[in-house]
């Protein structure tokens, strides 16, 4: 029995890493794994995160999943920043907003770097004021770019709401369906890709950045801001800094 001990330990190791669940290559700033936004939900989160990373040097990433399966949430996410190396390695100023969509579970991950402005209270009041209200009503886009723009906000000091947000019933019906659709018609009226694709997609910017600033105060960027994606990591370092929550 002590002899096969050690070959039973052994047998259930190897049967635990079978099944460990993947650590994704992050190719965006916005990385949503479940196709619950849509492209263009997807595109106005990854220029602003991209322009304000640009602007300040700080490197905000959203990942979604469908399910951690099991794995434990803090170590996904460690394992995440760890592989794609959010943030500089001068700074360490990197942040990992994530969520699991099916186990309803989020979590930020914040680089030794900005630890002292996006404290663990701070990305705590985050998860539990800004973006829980959205997500309780299954407005998801809304609580990621609300969650997001306080993140952005905390990384500068500028975030200091402890409150709870409170959406209104008469949010639900202007988030996202009708108005996707309105939009996406507006857009093919006028050109789409053709010659008057332009207007049509400066229109869509400046009306989805004001329906942003309704739905938590996230300008986007537009969609003026070069091609989706081209996400790379810098080399920063992460320490468990930040907080977790669910909904």
């Amino acid at each position: 029995m002590k002899k096969l001990f050690p070959i039973l330990l052994l047998f259930l190791i190897s049967t635990q890493n079978l099944f460990a669940i993947e650590i994704p290559i992050l190719h965006h700033y916005c990385n949503d794994l479940t196709e619950t936004l849509t492209p263009i939900q997807q595109k106005i989160i990854d220029n602003a995160l991209r322009e304000f990373e640009d602007k300040t040097s700080n490197q905000v990433v959203f990942l979604m999943i469908n399910s951690l399966e099991g794995y434990p949430l803090e170590e996904y996410t460690l394992e995440v920043v760890e592989k794609n190396k959010i943030g500089t390695k001068k700074h360490d100023n990197g942040v990992l907003f994530f969520v699991a969509k099916n186990d309803r579970k989020m979590r930020i991950e914040v680089g030794y770097g900005l630890e002292g402005a996006l404290t663990d209270a701070l990305s705590s009041s985050i998860l539990r004021n800004e973006v829980r209200p959205y997500f309780r009503r299954g407005h998801y886009f809304q609580g990621i770019t609300a969650g997001l723009d306080a993140i952005m906000k905390a990384t500068q000091g500028e975030y200091k709401n402890t409150n709870r947000k409170r959406v209104p019933k008469g949010e639900e019906g202007f988030s996202l369906g009708n108005l996707i659709f309105f939009l996406i018609i507006l857009f093919l009226l006028l050109g789409g890709g053709g010659r008057g694709g332009g207007v049509g997609w400066f229109l869509l910017g400046s009306m989805f950045g004001s329906f942003g600033s309704r739905g938590g105060g996230y300008g986007g960027g537009g969609f003026g801001g070069g091609d989706f994606g081209g996400f790379s990591g810098g080399g920063g370092s992460f320490g468990g800094g930040g907080a977790s929550g669910g909904w």
